[in-house]
Parts: C-alpha cells; sequence; structure tokens
C-alpha cells in the first residue's frame, strides 16, 4: 500500500514572512541549517529537522534544532515548481534513500562525537522515511511527523518495523485531505499504536479543513489552516519537551 511519488500539494507553495536567525554550518562534510535557542538549553539534546522551514520555531521554544541538506542543494523554489519544463519524476528519482542515508549518518555521527545524546526528528512530508530510518536504527529518540509521504502502509508501521524496531515515542500531525497520509492510513496507524499497544509513547493529532503541507506552508489566511499549522506546531513542541 506504499504511495508512489508525491501528490500535488507536496508542490504547492505559500510564502511566509520573516527573517531566518540561524547559521549555515557543515557538519559532517554536509550543509546545515543550525538554529540555537538563546539562553541555557541542554546541549546533549538536538532536533533534526528534515526537510521546510520551521527550525527557529523549535529554537525559540528550547529546542537546538539542525537541518540537514537532505536534498543535496537541489531544493526546489516558487519559481522552479511552477516552471512546466520541472520534470517531477526525474527530481524525485534523485532524491531516494541512497542520497539522504549518508547526510543523516555523517550528521549524527558527528553530533554524537560532540556530545549530543538524545536526538528527536521531524518528518515533514519527504521527511517521513529519514525520520524512520533514524527511528528504525535507534539512533532517534522520538518522532514526530506532519502529513507524511512516501511511507510504505501498513509495513512501515506494524509489527515487521516500527513498533517491532523503535523505542521512539511517534507523533502523527495529520489532516483531512492528504493523499500520502489519506484517513485508512490515520486509522491504521491509531489501531497498531493506540490504546497502549505502543509503550514509548504514540499521539496523533486531527486538523479539519487542512490539506497535506498544511503545518509547514499552508495558506495563513486560511482560519483552518491557521489553527492547524500553529495548533501542529504546539503539539509538537509539547511532544518533544514531553519525551526528549
Amino acid at each position: 500500500m506504499s504511495t508512489p511519488g508525491f501528490c500535488d500539494d507536496c508542490f504547492k507553495v505559500c510564502k511566509h514572512e520573516g527573517e531566518p536567525v540561524g547559521k549555515l554550518l557543515t557538519i559532517g562534510g554536509v550543509k546545515c541549517y543550525v538554529a540555537t535557542p538563546q539562553g541555557d538549553y541542554p546541549k546533549d539534546k538536538v532536533v533534526l529537522f528534515l526537510t521546510d522551514l520551521l527550525a527557529d520555531g523549535f529554537a525559540q521554544n528550547g529546542l537546538k534544532t539542525i537541518a540537514p541538506d537532505i536534498l543535496l542543494g537541489d531544493s526546489r523554489t516558487p519559481e522552479t515548481l511552477s516552471d512546466p519544463s520541472f520534470d517531477r519524476a526525474t527530481w524525485m528519482a534523485a532524491h531516494g534513500p541512497e542520497s539522504w542515508k549518508p547526510v543523516v549518518d555523517a550528521v549524527i555521527a558527528v553530533l554524537g562525537e560532540q556530545g549530543v545524546t538524545r536526538f528527536g526528528t521531524t518528518g515533514y512530508c519527504f521527511g517521513a522515511p529519514p525520520a524512520f530510518y533514524l527511528a528504525f536504527k535507534n539512533e532517534s529518540h522520538v518522532t514526530v511527523l506532519a502529513h507524511p509521504s512516501r511511507l510504505d502502509c501498513p509495513a512501515d508501521l506494524e509489527a515487521s518495523a516500527y513498533k517491532a524496531e523503535s523505542k521512539a515515542p511517534l507523533l502523527i500531525n495529520s489532516c483531512e485531505v492528504d493523499a500520502q497520509f489519506p484517513h485508512e492510513r490515520q486509522i491504521m496507524a491509531d489501531e497498531i499504536f493506540g490504546g497502549g499497544k505502543f509503550a514509548p509513547g504514540y499521539e496523533r493529532t486531527y486538523w479539519e479543513g487542512c490539506n497535506h503541507g498544511f503545518a509547514v506552508k499552508g495558506d495563513l489566511s486560511n482560519p483552518k489552516v491557521k489553527a492547524g499549522k500553529e495548533g501542529a506546531f504546539k503539539a509538537s513542541v509539547e511532544f518533544f519537551k514531553k519525551y526528549l
């Protein structure tokens, strides 16, 4: 039941206002955006932000956050996404596990040498497989997903994978319209993890009136999308603070 590729919502964008406050650093040979909290914070804990643009927000809530460039310099701008010559299939084929696994492995290794002992991961859309990859290896200690894509369901969820292998508590921020993680998969996750079936911990939020992508690039002029984006972020911060 895996969902191949992406859906149209994966490539839609809505510009948000703001100025980045983090720094671009190289960690393990990988370009990373590093957002560091002001004041005191636990130096042995890091959130790996796997794609998209909320790293500063997590840092403002006391969580040092590092966004590795898992796209290896090949991220898309609003202009290129709207270009009719942009070939989605070719782009997606260039960014499979063979491209991002060495990136996250290198960053994890160096951060571990620097004294980080607890890793949280986020997986927004494309970032779900890297987040699960680190959870399967038990190199991450908390997993937060929002509108995940490219998961093989139910295989990635059930006893053969996450439930059996990972000790990382799992939060899924889901929404009403999501071709990549639709209602049947949301219910499937609840049936596999919910009701205390997953001892490390499991939660799922659901946001009515929101589409795939709402948690990071939704149209904030829509009250339901604004509530969903802000609510999913709040749930994510609280989940990290509870378990990381």
